[in-house]
């Protein structure tokens, strides 16, 4: 697996396109920068890895637009050390943006090819993230409080089971709404059972399925 000399000019000129849509955290664009995002395309569709698009991944699924990535990482404001739930591993291209931020990720995919093929290529690549298999929706009870949890996928609504495993303080981005068009919400854990809530815009995901998502 290479990362060349022109890729890294890609992702420069990517981090510029990033920048003119206004994402100005400098940290999350020099995490960009460290993740070699034509490493996580199917070979078809690796032409395409620097363009701010999403494309098709395996198993129906996509990898998310980089502006989308860039917007929700940089909405939760990750601090080195921070303990991150990410639902829906998808690709490992999210997950990765985050580790290289220096917070220690857990991340579920309810889709076993996709959990094989993404885990063994993070592995490949050094990077630290945990990967679970199974139903994203429902979180890891095992695991919790986390500081932050980042819902890459369409969800009917905040799920209470995600919620409750904030620790105060804590915040949550999820794209609330139908199949088709979501609003990205930011929840803030304020006390034990209280939120405060943010409308970051409308986005578009593939819908999350699971217990608390769609259920197909």
């Amino acid at each position: 697996m290479k990362d060349t000399f022109k890729h890294r000019g890609l992702r420069r000129q990517l981090l510029l396109e990033l920048k003119e849509k206004g994402i100005d955290d400098q940290k999350v664009l020099e995490a960009i920068n460290q993740v070699p995002r034509h490493l996580f395309f199917l070979k078809n569709f690796e032409q395409f890895a620097y363009e701010d698009k999403a494309y098709p991944i395996e198993s129906g699924q996509t990898i998310s637009q980089p502006y989308t990535v860039a917007f929700q990482t940089m909405s939760l404001e990750i601090k080195p050390g921070e303990k991150i739930l990410e639902i829906g591993t998808g690709s490992g291209y999210q997950g990765a943006v985050l580790s290289k931020l220096g917070a220690e990720v857990h991340s579920i995919e309810r889709d076993e090819k996709l959990f094989h093929r993404t885990a063994q290529l993070l592995s490949e690549l050094a990077i630290p993230i945990k990967c679970y298999l199974g139903d994203g929706t429902k979180g890891l009870p095992s695991q919790t409080p986390f500081d932050k949890i980042i819902v890459t996928a369409g969800a009917p609504d905040l799920t209470d089971a995600l919620m409750q495993q904030l620790r105060v303080g804590g915040k949550m981005i999820s794209p609330v709404g139908d199949k088709n068009v979501q609003k990205m919400i930011l929840a803030k854990k304020t006390s034990s059972n209280n939120y405060s809530y943010q409308d970051l815009g409308t986005f578009k995901f593939v819908p999350l399925i699971g217990e608390h998502g769609w259920k197909n």
